[in-house]
């Protein structure tokens, strides 16, 4: 008996499940093309939405790729498929990120218990409340990590004093940098369009106290009626690492990332990024626990965790502005 084939309507869902994963400045760097005859998906980085000035190895576009595949992952598992993924499966076409086929599964895979958390998880730029995050989900968040291949480690104390000097600094550089505050204003506020970008809503409040690393999108533009809070004192924060840095480690580094705020969201927490002290090379490497294990060697994220507000969702495109259809049956 023939294999069957998920047909568009399904892939369609997913896409729309899997466009919901954060990225950078939420420019959504993705498309998908779906051949329903070879039953294919392929995963494709946008250059039209690169950040030359702040990403320019495009480190983040594939970890934002990679996120997006976790989510198609987890919504195709929730539908009762598998999706078989290759990561770079053409070495000539470094654009393709990946290609996903799907087959029908037996049982329940455990990706879709994840399901749920998709349309929940936002990242919040808000006050987190003093509440210390349980070390048992703590430590179910390092096993996200660790079954997609990177791994997280939560900060100490001292580590948070030291990380949060790193994002101090890459605050003030790029304060200093016209050009990337440009990029910047590009894809927040005023500047984001075509339902991408950070609308300012979601800035969330001017930080006057607390030591939270949450990096301040308005920073030198006015933004009037914009309120200010007190941060948390002692964040809780983690980094998200990866053995090599390569682009496949990347778009590992991208699933890991998800499964992590995913596991985190169904824990009820409240979850923040800040790509601010990855972006610079040098202070990248300021990041790097120098007792960490070899499977951490390249910070890829730092993550801000804790209980806090809901917050609204940020925009996200149309399925049909990022999926494709082929109809024609390949040779």
């Amino acid at each position: 008996m023939p294999t069957r084939h998920a047909d568009v309507a399904a892939v369609s869902a997913w896409i729309g499940d899997a466009t919901m994963a954060p990225s950078m400045h939420n420019a959504q760097p993705w498309r998908f093309r779906y051949t329903p005859a070879v039953n294919v998906l392929d995963v494709r980085m946008d250059p039209t939405r690169s950040m030359p000035r702040t990403d320019p190895a495009d480190r983040g576009m594939h970890i934002s790729c990679g996120a997006a595949l976790f989510n198609l992952r987890v919504a195709a598992a929730h539908a009762g498929w598998s999706a078989r993924v290759r990561l770079l499966p053409d070495p000539a076409d470094p654009g393709l990120a990946a290609t996903a086929v799907f087959t029908e599964h037996d049982g329940t895979d455990t990706l879709a218990t994840l399901y749920p958390a998709i349309a929940r998880r936002h990242s919040s730029r808000e006050p987190f409340t003093d509440e210390s995050v349980p070390e048992a989900l703590l430590d179910g968040l390092r096993g996200a990590a660790r079954s997609e291949g990177a791994s997280m480690s939560v900060l100490s104390d001292w580590q948070v004093d030291a990380v949060l000097d790193v994002v101090g600094e890459a605050e003030q550089n790029e304060s200093l940098s016209p050009d990337v505050r440009d990029e910047i204003a590009r894809w927040t506020g005023t500047g984001a369009g075509d339902s991408a970008g950070i609308p300012g809503y979601a800035f969330g409040p001017h930080r006057h106290d607390g030591r939270a690393p949450v990096r301040d999108f308005a920073v030198g533009r006015p933004d009037p009626g914009r309120a200010s809070a007190v941060f948390e004192r002692y964040p809780c924060l983690a980094v998200l690492g990866t053995s090599a840095d390569r682009p496949q480690d990347w778009l590992l580094a991208g699933q890991a990332l998800e499964r992590v705020l995913l596991q985190a969201t169904l824990d009820g927490l409240s979850t923040s990024l800040n790509s601010q002290a990855v972006e610079s090379t040098e202070l990248r490497w300021l990041l790097r626990d120098p007792r960490s294990s070899a499977t951490s060697a390249f910070p890829q994220m730092l993550l801000r965790l804790g209980y806090g507000p809901l917050v609204p969702p940020t925009p996200r495109r149309a399925v049909s502005d990022v999926l494709d259809i082929e109809r024609r049956t390949p040779y």
